[in-house]
């Protein structure tokens, strides 16, 4: 994933024991750089280092907010399929 531009995303990490995070954020380096350095969320923060796997663009951060919304009930089967 080198296209990583500002802009209201949401996306979704892999943590170092396989599972998976989603998120939004308006800039997607600043937050992984967060999240790596143990400061980006409780979830993160003892499954460290993270990757990202999967992202998203959005015109507002509504749109992105929404989708993580749906991406986080999503099974993990479903989310699975989404980052393939």
């Amino acid at each position: 994933m080198k296209d990583l531009r500002k802009g209201n995303c949401t996306y979704i990490l892999e943590c170092c024991d396989g599972s998976l995070y989603t998120g939004w954020t308006n800039d997607i380096e600043k937050r992984l750089e967060t999240h790596n350095a143990g400061t980006g969320g409780k979830y993160t923060r003892s499954r460290l280092p993270v990757r990202l796997v999967h992202i998203e663009y959005f015109d507002t951060k509504k749109e992105a907010m929404s989708r993580e919304y749906a991406i986080k009930h999503m099974t993990r089967a479903q989310k699975l399929r989404l980052i393939d």
